[in-house]
């Protein structure tokens, strides 16, 4: 197979560090519309520089198409290479509106390629050690769950972006660009959601950016609720905390740790591997086994896990939130 990637950015290194790494595909090409950038990158990762999507995709013909593009591109240029039965892998979100996510609903079912998204965290050991040990009934009932990312983004990170803190352009904030992968972890660890019920401010970074640093949500999962608190004003970045609460015990997760709180025992930590993170630490641990299963999916002929029809009720989650922090008002994502 041949892979190309558009959009050179920082998380876009995180992707060529794996597909230069034993994934059975050859990295041709990437693109970005800064010269510059494509040509730094392309010389780290020892492939072609081009200007654009369209010039790389006609003079490369791939199999594959890597998107780490400003949110606002990535249902465009999914478009443009679905309709070309090019296979494409991309970074969230995967909309930035429910216009989008019908649009790109439409070219996935016209397309024979397949759409996978890189939602990494549900490959971490440790969320799988949790999920396992939810699944297996030992846990008891669930009752309920909490999640927390508190992290730090200063004005510069917005204002010498060109595209972040624009709602044009960002699609939102804190939500959607740093915690929407938090907040799909409990769709992966309770199922899909129902209702949300979200409010969503500026605390300090007002009159700089007109998308929100701080957002909370009251979520519905067919009678399991979870609270859910996502900042970018905190001084730090630190791993964020999932905790499921359930009959027979706690299980609370800060990736890489699992610990275990039993109802009448002590506390104790799940075993599970540590593997070393490619980018920052807080992005979790799962691009490899991400991206090589998708890779594999595509060997294998078999439909890749994390796909548009898998991955919709948590896409609905995310812009569902946005709508009810706007409205006011709770917003029902599927009948209950």
């Amino acid at each position: 197979m041949k892979t190309c990637l558009v959009g050179c950015g920082g998380i876009a290194a995180v992707h060529g560090s794996v597909l230069t790494s034993g994934i059975d595909t050859e990295f041709v090409a990437a693109a970005d519309i800064k010269p510059e950038k494509a040509q730094t990158y392309a010389e780290n990762f020892h492939t072609k520089p081009y200007p654009s999507l369209e010039s790389m995709l006609e003079a490369e013909k791939p199999d594959v198409l890597h998107i780490c593009t400003p949110h606002y591109l990535h249902v465009p240029m999914a478009i443009y290479s679905l309709e070309r039965n090019i296979n494409v892998f991309m970074e969230k979100p995967p909309a930035i509106s429910f216009d989008q996510l019908e649009e790109l609903k439409k070219a996935a079912a016209k397309s024979e390629a397949q759409l996978g998204f890189c939602y990494q965290n549900r490959y971490n050991a440790s969320i799988r050690a949790a999920k396992d040990l939810i699944d297996s009934g030992k846990a008891g009932k669930v009752l309920g769950a909490r999640a927390f990312v508190t992290w730090c983004r200063g004005a510069a990170y917005y204002t010498e972006s060109g595209w972040r803190g624009s709602l044009k352009t960002e699609g939102g904030g804190v939500l959607i660009n740093q915690s929407v992968h938090t907040q799909d972890l409990l769709c992966f660890l309770l199922g899909d959601p129902t209702t949300v019920d979200a409010t969503m401010t500026n605390h300090h970074l007002k009159n700089v950016i007109e998308v929100e640093d701080t957002l909370e949500a009251y979520i519905d999962f067919n009678g399991v609720h979870a609270s859910f608190y996502a900042t970018t004003s905190y001084c730090a970045d630190v791993a964020p905390l999932i905790e499921i609460a359930c009959e027979n015990m706690t299980i609370r997760v800060e990736d890489p740790h699992v610990t275990v709180y039993p109802k009448d025992a002590a506390p104790y930590q799940l075993s599970v591997e540590t593997l070393a993170p490619i980018g920052k630490s807080y992005w979790g641990t799962g691009h490899t086994a991400c991206i090589s299963d998708f890779y594999q999916s595509l060997r294998d002929n078999r439909r890749f896990s994390l796909n548009l029809e898998t991955m919709e009720p948590s896409i609905r989650l995310m812009l569902g939130t946005y709508e009810s922090a706007r409205s006011g008002h709770s917003v029902t994502l599927i009948e209950q």
